[in-house]
């Protein structure tokens, strides 16, 4: 079944997305709450600086739903609270929970899309089977109902600061293309290590939209030079959190993102017009 809503997610020329995360704080982390304590403020913020979506929480997405006008960002629903990302909570006890008639609040929320993770963590593989279970209880109703349903495929690996992303080809390709058989209509992954071997995720994910998180903060230079070889790649767009809201000027950073993702300009190029102002 074709989902028409998730055209709203997506640029009418360039075909890709620039999406902004501010979910971060669903996660009970309090390095992800810099910059988004005024949430009202914040989505405004990204609204007026013209991202193609806004990612956020059930309880947090009605501060872009009620800013008037029909040309604000369209709405990405995270539907699944994780502790993964927690900096308190004991890793022994890890959980990934859906909402309860996940799409039906979505489709109250006009969402044009919902998102569930798809966690697969070194020595916790109850994470992944949780994860495989909520994308099975609301798979039949995404399709009933023409929501579209986006996984977020990441693999975590052990090292001496905790667990910590894997950009590994094939741990990111595997991933993504489970996720693909899984029923996804958008995949939102990391970046492979290096970028240059993200094809690989492409062509696994068979004909699926794939977009990668922008992970942690960096400079402006890297971020853009990071969004321009993924783009060389195929990518279908870019899932930045940090690096946009904590940005000292969110919506130059968001426009000069545009600049590389739907006007084909250069990091160098997207980097003299971030400077410019």
């Amino acid at each position: 079944m074709e989902k028409f809503r998730l055209q709203r997610l997506f640029h009418s020329d360039s075909r890709r997305t620039l999406i902004v995360a501010i979910d971060h704080a669903l996660f009970n982390n309090s390095a992800f709450l810099p910059g988004i304590e005024n949430m009202g403020a914040s989505v405004k913020k990204v609204a007026e600086a013209e991202a193609d979506g806004v990612l956020l929480s059930v309880g947090e997405a009605p501060h872009l739903q009620r800013l008037a006008g029909r040309s604000k960002p369209g709405l990405l629903l995270r539907v699944d609270p994780a502790n993964f990302y927690n900096d308190i909570a004991p890793v022994s006890r890890l959980h990934c929970r859906a909402f309860e008639n996940a799409v039906e609040i979505a489709l109250r929320l006009d969402a044009a899309c919902i998102l569930l993770n798809l966690l697969q963590i070194d020595d916790h593989p109850e994470m992944l089977n949780q994860c495989v279970e909520n994308i099975l209880l609301v798979k039949n109703d995404c399709d009933r109902y023409g929501m579209p349903m986006a996984i977020e495929p990441l693999s975590f690996k052990k090292s001496k600061d905790g667990y910590v992303g894997d950009g590994d080809p094939k741990r990111v390709t595997t991933l993504a293309r489970m996720a693909a058989e899984l029923g996804a209509d958008l995949i939102k992954t990391d970046a492979t290590e290096p970028e240059e071997e993200f094809h690989r995720v492409i062509e696994a994910a068979s004909g699926v939209p794939v977009t990668v998180r922008g992970g942690s903060k960096a400079s402006d230079r890297e971020v853009l030079e990071h969004t321009e070889r993924l783009v060389a790649q195929g990518v279908a767009g870019l899932i930045y959190g940090r690096n946009i809201i904590q940005h000292e000027n969110p919506a130059a950073m968001t426009s000069a993102l545009q600049a590389v993702l739907h006007h084909g300009k250069s990091a160098e190029e997207a980097l003299e017009q971030l400077a410019a102002g």
